[in-house]
């Protein structure tokens, strides 16, 4: 063996490095109070969401019924984040495990395009009961919400499974630190010593193919719902039929808004600043979880007035 392979399998990470806050490390236990804040009502919210559609009879139609799996669905990327960002900013355990960020990373993403699934569903789910009112009972029957959320689930699990093979077949040497307090692909595939060619293609065709075509769909839906609300006569009709698209209007701009700028922030936006990318990354993982259920709660009547109920009675 050569004196240069010995150097190279000396630099050979195992593990890889987690991080905080760059610059504000002697803060970071007063910064994981507002986390966790953030986790709790995250994490409650979307466990009363799911506790309120299950209880209330009324509530079982097609519109809660996506907001279940929302909420479901936030509920778990709040879970998977939770261990190594409080880790950190708790006690300072920045290491992770080659194997325990793979699978971080996996159901992350396969989270997070489950996400962009189930918003393009509820798109659906008010383009029918907009333009197709009459047909809206017969369209989205209980089997068919059943299997648009299995084909949702198949998908993100089918094109984000190759992710953690491809990423574990790599040596990582050199610096192993990331720049976020989670894993992810884009992040942990610059790390490695080897040509990421393949990684790349592979992880810009996952996104085009889930967060590009859900995106335009949702923009098409809408446009044809704006073309139906506005060939209605009445003022009130217009505002009313509006109105229930509001609450799924925010959660789509909570959920791409943030996972598209910190996309374009890892794959073209080199210059940007270090923090600015961290933060980014907090408002993508942390924001929809926190958010969704608070403006559905405030937005949707049946919601709210089911929580008034439960916990002021």
């Amino acid at each position: 063996m050569t004196v240069g392979s010995l150097e190279s399998n000396r630099n050979i990470s195992s593990t890889f490095l987690l991080s905080g806050i760059p610059g504000l490390e002697h803060m970071h236990i007063w910064i994981s109070i507002p986390l966790c804040l953030i986790y709790l009502v995250s994490i409650l919210g979307n466990c009363t969401i799911l506790f309120i559609i299950k209880t209330e009879p009324s509530l079982h139609e097609p519109m809660y019924l996506f907001l279940s799996m929302l909420a479901l669905t936030d509920l778990g990327l709040s879970l998977c984040t939770l261990p190594t960002v409080l880790g950190i900013f708790w006690i300072g355990a920045r290491d992770i495990g080659h194997d325990a960020c793979f699978a971080q990373l996996f159901f992350i993403h396969c989270l997070s395009f489950l996400e962009s699934s189930v918003l393009l569903s509820m798109a659906f789910d008010r383009f029918v009961a907009i333009c197709l009112p009459l047909h809206y009972v017969s369209i989205l029957t209980n089997t068919v919400i059943g299997r648009i959320g299995l084909v949702s689930l198949g998908r993100s699990v089918a094109l984000i499974f190759p992710l953690p093979f491809m990423l574990k077949r790599f040596p990582y040497c050199g610096s192993p630190v990331l720049s976020h307090s989670y894993c992810l692909h884009q992040e942990v595939m610059k790390l490695a010593c080897a040509d990421i060619k393949a990684n790349s293609i592979y992880g810009m065709f996952v996104i085009v193919s889930t967060v590009g075509i859900d995106s335009l769909l949702i923009l098409f839906s809408y446009a044809l719902i704006l073309r139906t609300v506005l060939s209605i006569a009445s003022k009130a009709e217009r505002f009313k039929a509006l109105n229930t698209c509001v609450s799924h209007i925010c959660a789509v701009l909570l959920f791409y808004t943030p996972m598209i700028g910190l996309s374009v922030i890892h794959r073209f936006g080199k210059q940007a600043p270090h923090l600015v990318q961290v933060i980014m990354g907090f408002v993508y993982l942390l924001f929809p979880p926190l958010m969704n259920p608070i403006v559905y709660s405030v937005k949707t009547k049946q919601i709210r007035d089911r929580i008034t109920h439960a916990f002021c009675c």
